[in-house]
């Protein structure tokens, strides 16, 4: 056998499986399947299936899903430095399948790293709607935070929060949460072997208490006939059948929404639940039954890891006179962008992670930004009002922080900004402009729901204030289309030149190759594409194309 199982885990499956313990088995001698999701923030499934360059078959649970064959290396392609495709496990696209997002929800990625199921509720929203994901640990935010951003989504937020602070800055917000568990790991035994050694360290009661407060957290961030979709990477009835129905007997307000028959999948087991808790079994048997209609993915039956997925909705008409008071403060950040700066509080406190420069130099300035037509003013400037400064970080400054911090303060960042637009893009900006520090971005959330929270991203960074002028970063550059930017060229995946950018190599890009919109001069920032695609920046001056392509994203393999 291919992986060494615990004696105690084989031992238990044998019990609750029996006549088919032995094809489970079997499973765990053969290689896991590979799998990639196309992202439709940037390509649509038509046109990647026309320029996909790998066999491809469709994965029956993700419309946008697809198996890749063995020995395939989808990381090794210019297409996935360009953000068209996300690798991920095939049974891991089930879950967000289940929370039917649509443009314009407001949705929770509440244990998100390293952010591929954030990427798909962020294809589904369209650019419509809000997209809050966290992770409570700091250090996988990082990897969170860069899916975000190489795959073009630009109504996030990031944050490293535990779900109770979230559910006092965002009380009955969310239209759709998703959990996706911390969990024991069983259904990942046989792709990561990791997770068999960690088993024991991270058992299933350890487990299940840190999922129990993380579903009834849940249920306090959730606006009323909302849905939430809870899933586990685990075969253990502790942390799934058992824990929804603990859920449902204290929140008779939700019920389980049955998920319909797809290939492979197979219903819960409340009999599970019955045979080895049966105090539990007890407790909740008026509920119970209701976990059938919940989903196991097992890798005997289909063509992917372990999973458990549950489909919760609040039944609106049932909400309590308290949860009726909390819904109220549900607000549409879309009608908060339509009131004037005077009439909204400034975000007076806030702990994005900075540079030791920027915390020496700590300055926020919130901007209103108008959506359409309406934000640009005859010059074509965004307009808006800068709001307050907020109060100076404590701590001594260096010569070098003070100079900087003066600096900054002759100059007009919106003004840099709107002037960098004018000449560069071709687009609206939605949202409202927020500059922390140097720092940029367009946040889609209203400022005043993050203050006091750990944000890793408020918003879309989309450039750095350096010397007086606007530096376009690189998230700016992946969520931008062609026809959004004044300048562009296109590098081909077929040749060498592509991968030449993406190892950060300057080019030589004869002038012809230089695509203008509109009357724009060839010298400036440049949107590097592959075969139309956009992957990063370049400046472009007498035939020499400067790679701006950032060092921490570079192709290293040869």
């Amino acid at each position: 056998m291919a992986v060494q199982l615990p004696h105690m885990f084989t031992e238990r499956m044998k019990r609750l499986l029996g006549e088919q313990f032995e094809s489970f088995m079997q499973s765990y001698e053969q290689s896991p399947h590979a799998g990639l999701r196309v992202n439709t923030l940037k390509i649509s499934m038509e046109q990647f299936k026309e320029i996909a360059p790998f066999d491809l078959r469709p994965i029956p649970w993700c419309e946008t899903g697809f198996y890749v064959p063995h020995g395939v290396k989808p990381g090794l392609h210019p297409y996935y430095h360009a953000g068209l495709y996300y690798i991920q496990e095939p049974s891991a696209m089930a879950p967000v399948e289940q929370l039917q997002v649509q443009p314009g929800d407001r949705v929770l990625d509440l244990c998100a790293a390293p952010g591929g199921k954030s990427t798909q509720i962020a294809a589904k929203l369209q650019g419509k709607g809000v997209l809050v994901t966290n992770d409570i640990h700091a250090e996988r935010t990082k990897a969170l935070a860069k899916n975000i951003e190489l795959y073009g989504v630009r109504n996030a937020v990031v944050l490293n929060e535990s779900p109770e602070r979230i559910a006092e800055a965002f009380p009955h917000y969310f239209n759709k949460v998703l959990i996706d568990a911390p969990c024991s790991g069983e259904g990942m035994f046989r792709k990561d072997e990791d997770m068999v050694k960690s088993w024991e360290h991270h058992s299933v009661e350890k487990c299940v208490l840190m999922q129990r407060d993380i579903l009834e957290t849940a249920a306090q961030l959730l606006a009323p006939g909302g849905t939430i979709v809870y899933s586990t990477c685990t075969f253990a009835p502790e942390e799934n059948e058992a824990m929804i129905a603990a859920f449902l007997k204290q929140n008779r307000d939700f019920t389980v929404v049955n998920i319909a028959d797809t290939a492979g999948f197979a219903p819960g087991r409340p009999d599970w639940v019955r045979e080895m808790l049966p105090a539990q079994a007890e407790e909740t048997e008026e509920v119970l039954e209701q976990t059938r209609g919940t989903a196991r993915l097992w890798p005997h039956l289909l063509e992917g890891e372990g999973h458990y997925v549950a489909v919760l909705k609040h039944m609106e008409a049932a909400q309590s006179d308290s949860d009726a008071k909390l819904s109220k403060n549900v607000i549409d950040e879309s009608s908060l962008l339509n009131e004037s700066s005077e009439d909204r509080s400034f975000l007076r406190s806030a702990s994005y992670p900075l540079t030791k420069a920027d915390r020496k130099k700590e300055r926020l300035l919130r901007v209103e930004s108008r959506e359409g037509s309406d934000r640009h003013t005859r010059s074509g400037n965004p307009s808006g009002k800068a709001g307050r400064k907020a109060k100076e970080a404590g701590g001594r400054k260096s010569e070098r922080g003070q100079a900087r911090a003066t600096d900054s303060g002759t100059i007009d960042p919106l003004a840099v900004y709107s002037q960098f637009v004018k000449e560069n893009l071709d687009m609206p900006l939605h949202g409202e402009t927020v500059c922390y520090g140097d720092r940029v971005y367009q946040s889609a959330v209203g400022a005043s729901r993050l203050e006091g929270l750990k944000v890793v991203r408020p918003g879309w960074f989309v450039g750095t204030i350096k010397n007086g002028r606007f530096v376009p970063s690189h998230p700016l550059a992946c969520a931008l289309r062609t026809s959004e930017a004044r300048r562009s060229v296109n590098l081909s995946s077929a040749d060498g030149e592509a991968v030449r950018y993406l190892k950060g190599e300057t080019l030589n890009i004869e002038q012809e190759r230089i695509m203008l919109h509109g009357e724009t001069l060839l010298k400036g920032y440049v949107l590097v594409c592959i075969d139309g695609y956009a992957a990063g920046w370049g400046k472009w001056l007498d035939g020499v194309l400067k790679n701006e392509y950032p060092a921490g994203w570079r192709w290293t393999s040869r």
